[in-house]
């Protein structure tokens, strides 16, 4: 090996609109900024091969016989059946490493592919299935009695964790975007963890895109309007704020979601302008006042980094990943109860100079998340320890590669 590990990347999400997919697609345009090796193998609405330059892509559709597990990814379980046009790309591409992303149909087919070619795995968490999974759950079996139903969700819970971290054991290095999960992977796997942080864009997400002076105290939140990001919450900080004696205020609620209507129904003073992309997305960020996030299952908060680096403070809570990105008292607030949250919101609206000062911390803390530094540091750092492992050599390589001819 030359000292660049040629890397298969099989990415479950990359089109899509959330955090694992941005990743993904970030992963890609950095190696071929860089002219990296990478092959990367998705889904998209059209299938195609492109091997011009460095940088690889194998793209296929799913099936019918798919499903869905989000509003917009879908799992495909006939997807073992392209097995033959990937190994058959991998052949002439020539890994040096694998790396999947999730227990999807991509992520086991990559897996598969690189147990059967005899090539070291990597495995990135990017989301918190077994919490999603009991959010949802638990909304599913509200008819069963109260104690019948958390009863049964801990232990759907625990089992879905059970699996995926059997899944994460298959690899010989796993990366994570949090220090609680790097630890939790590391011990129920006795594998190597690292972790892979999440980069933000400061060009585009910027305090400069606000065009908005004055007006109404803006409280925003960004995500999917779903369960797992608990945003029927946000209805009670609107009901907690008109029961104080709080300046005029609104909310701007941007995203989709199975929520939505709940929230359009149970909230006066909430403005949604759906599911945005770009300078659109950046504006919206930069207008607001404080991003409050009441989610408890995010293994990072994307979002909560877009929001500082455009200049806005955050109030989350003590779950997750994103109490990693708020420094307490400086750019926002991590709060460990409803109540304490409901208090910081009341804190940062009623106290203009610590407003302002938030607002600064907040763009210095995101200019230290950079997707450079996440790729070369962390990510091809982590390449380059599986690649050392006794996995990577050329000698090797050529080794490999006749016995899979035999």
């Amino acid at each position: 090996m030359s000292g660049l590990p040629r890397v298969a990347f099989f990415a479950d999400s990359f089109h899509e609109v959330n955090g694992a997919a941005q990743a993904c697609r970030q992963l890609e345009a950095h190696a071929r900024r860089r002219g990296y090796p990478l092959l990367s193998v998705r889904c998209g609405p059209e299938a195609y091969f492109e091997n011009k330059g460095p940088v690889w892509v194998l793209q296929f559709r799913r099936g019918r016989a798919s499903f869905h597990v989000d509003r917009d990814l879908c799992f495909d379980p006939m997807f073992f059946r392209r097995r033959r046009p990937i190994l058959t790309v991998l052949e002439e591409f020539r890994p040096d490493v694998i790396h999947v992303t999730s227990p999807g149909d991509m992520g086991i087919l990559g897996a598969w592919a690189a147990h059967t070619l005899r090539v070291p795995l990597a495995a990135s968490w990017h989301t918190n299935l077994h919490e999603f999974a009991a959010r949802r759950l638990h909304r599913t079996l509200r008819w069963l009695p109260d104690h019948m139903r958390r009863a049964a969700v801990r232990a759907a819970e625990a089992k879905i964790l059970e699996q995926v971290l059997w899944y994460y054991g298959l690899a010989r290095v796993a990366l994570a975007p949090n220090e609680e999960l790097v630890a939790m992977i590391a011990q129920a796997t006795r594998r190597p963890a690292f972790l892979m942080w999440r980069g933000v864009d400061t060009a585009l997400f910027s305090p400069s895109r606000r065009d908005r002076t004055g007006g109404d105290f803006t409280l925003g939140f960004v995500g999917r309007l779903t369960a797992e990001k608990n945003v029927r919450f946000l209805s009670e900080i609107e009901k907690a704020l008109l029961r104080s004696a709080a300046p005029p205020f609104r909310f701007a609620i941007v995203g989709d979601g199975d929520e939505k209507g709940w929230l359009r129904s149970e909230m006066w003073r909430a403005a949604f302008p759906g599911l945005l992309r770009g300078e659109a997305l950046a504006r919206e960020y930069a207008n607001m006042d404080l991003f409050v996030f009441p989610s408890r299952t995010d293994a990072f908060g994307n979002a909560v980094l877009e929001a500082l680096a455009s200049g806005v403070p955050a109030v989350v809570t003590d779950g997750g990943g994103p109490k990693f990105l708020v420094q307490q008292g400086l750019c926002g607030f991590v709060a460990a109860s409803d109540e304490e949250f409901i208090r910081s919101v009341l804190g940062i609206i009623g106290d203009r100079e610590l407003h302002a000062r938030m607002r600064r911390a907040a763009v210095e803390r995101a200019s230290h998340y950079s997707w450079e530094r996440v790729f070369e540091e962390q990510v091809y750092g982590a390449y380059r320890r599986v690649v050392c492992g006794g996995a990577g050599t050329a000698e090797k390589r050529e080794t490999e590669a006749g016995s899979r001819s035999e």
